[in-house]
């Protein structure tokens, strides 16, 4: 509970109207859950404007709320706090509510296309191991020290962001984690937060339903590399063609990492087998539980990390060593007679073709490679196509799929997925919009030794149909036809 006057010190107002040393209980975006003493924050959101509910929050008891326009009507006592932005201005002023969390740990923000949700988890793994309390903030989990929690969204909004930094601080971190999402930056979810550094990973086609063209998705990503102060430090893919566009306007200390070339972290793979690699980093060899060139560029990553938080290189390869594979990338599920079920999150082209040119690169002469994918409804229609001339050219078997159709017409979908077959390998692809029988049609094909990929969904436990998330894990469903013979 503090005074609102508590909280304002970094936020430009316009207006306010009311009694500035009213007491704040509590602060949220959604109107639903406004209790007396609480701040309504009526944001502007993609599907629906917070300023419609402000009556309702007033009734609700709400003693502050920070909008863009004021409303036309009496609001009595409630305190009125006008902002150019509310987006902007919400992150500061939660960062204030909780005690300024941020300052008080080494908090780093993974963004790009691909590998974030691997390099923010192997980062949180590798320093727990290492002897630090830290926290992690991913697509898959929220984790506090050792306290887990399944997560809802890549980047939580301003007010649990800083929540959950607070925990941290609460449960004795050092070190937190974070993925943050070009969806976030646009949304402005990290403002207040203050960053030790940030890792740029990639930049390939996704969102663009959202971000319009690809450089708006671009500038969104770059934004976050903009905001680091000079004592951060700023480290980025120097394969990736936008890599060094992360570094323009940015003031933080500017590092690079590559497999091929030259760099401040230079990484390359030695050999490659079913159960791991032996790689070099910093001319230093060392074996790893990954497979895959596109892993050995996330761990460099982690281990580029991890040098510059100051970590003694020995004990990061050691650690290194350890880890394994984050749950639904790359996720190696045996199916019986030889053949192999992979489960893998790759929902764009890039990541398509990073998956399955590893298996191509694995597989026996005589091996087969079947690949069952879709696309989400609701999402980049201009992937969809991409994706299936990836999985043609470097599959012996496609089977089209739904994935999250969400509100979107599941064979609408698939129209324009299969709008990307190239010629001549029409013979080789299915169509099967459930599920479930794509992925039972696909171990059925597999002969003794075969590779069956299920791509798009990884760790995802749902499957969303018509806005209604129906149990459905792509790990259970190969688990459960492992006795299916050929």
């Amino acid at each position: 509970m503090k005074k609102f006057s508590e909280l304002i010190g970094n936020i430009r107002l316009v207006e306010l109207i009311g009694d500035p040393e009213v007491m704040i209980t509590g602060l949220t975006l959604n109107s639903k859950e406004v209790a007396p003493g609480m701040l309504f924050a009526a944001i502007r959101g993609t599907h629906t404007d917070g300023h419609k509910y402000i009556a309702q929050a007033i009734e609700q008891g709400a003693t502050a709320i920070l909008c863009e326009q004021l409303p036309s009507f009496d609001t009595g006592k409630t305190l009125m706090v006008q902002v150019e932005n509310v987006g902007r201005s919400i992150g500061p002023l939660a960062s204030a509510y909780f005690d300024h969390p941020s300052e008080s740990l080494k908090v780093v923000g993974v963004t790009g296309t691909n590998g974030k949700t691997t390099i923010a988890t192997l980062l949180y793994k590798l320093f727990e191991n290492l002897g630090y309390p830290s926290g992690l903030i991913s697509t898959i989990r929220v984790c506090t020290h050792l306290d887990s929690t399944d997560a809802t969204r890549t980047t939580p909004d301003a007010i649990t962001f800083q929540r959950y930094l607070a925990d941290m601080v609460k449960a004795g971190c050092h070190y937190v984690f974070v993925e943050v999402s070009s969806h976030a930056m646009d949304q402005h979810r990290v403002e207040g937060v203050r960053f030790a550094g940030g890792i740029f990973t990639n930049l390939t086609r996704d969102h663009l339903d959202y971000h319009i063209d690809f450089q708006s998705y671009l500038k969104a990503k770059k934004s976050f590399f903009d905001q680091l102060g000079s004592q951060a430090f700023a480290l980025t893919n120097r394969e990736d063609r936008n890599g060094m566009v992360m570094f323009q306007n940015c003031i933080a200390r500017k590092y690079s990492y590559t497999t091929r070339g030259s760099a401040d972290f230079e990484g390359r793979m030695i050999e490659q087998h079913i159960d791991g690699m032996l790689v070099s980093f910093d001319s230093k060899e060392v074996w790893i539980r990954f497979i895959g060139r596109y892993n050995v560029s996330n761990l460099l990553a982690v281990y580029s990390t991890a040098r510059l938080l100051g970590q003694d290189q020995t004990d990061i390869l050691t650690q290194l060593s350890r880890l394994e594979p984050v749950e639904g990338r790359l996720e190696t599920i045996l199916l019986g007679n030889e053949r192999i079920g992979i489960v893998d999150y790759a929902h764009t082209p890039d990541a398509l073709e990073n998956v399955l040119t590893t298996l191509v690169e694995l597989k026996k002469e005589d091996t087969r490679i079947i690949t069952v994918f879709g696309a989400g409804g609701d999402r980049d229609r201009g992937k969809r196509p991409l994706m299936a001339e990836v999985a043609c050219r470097l599959s012996d078997q496609v089977i089209i799929t739904s994935d999250n159709p969400r509100t979107e017409d599941p064979e609408k979908i698939l129209d324009d997925v299969r709008k990307g077959i190239p010629a001549g390998t029409e013979a080789r692809v299915l169509s099967i919009t459930n599920r479930h029988e794509a992925i039972k049609t696909a171990v059925a094909l597999a002969r003794k030794g075969d590779i069956v990929l299920l791509a798009g969904k990884g760790h995802e436990t749902y499957q969303e149909i018509n806005g209604v998330k129906n149990h459905f894990d792509d790990r259970e469903e190969l688990a459960n036809l492992s006795s299916l013979k050929p």
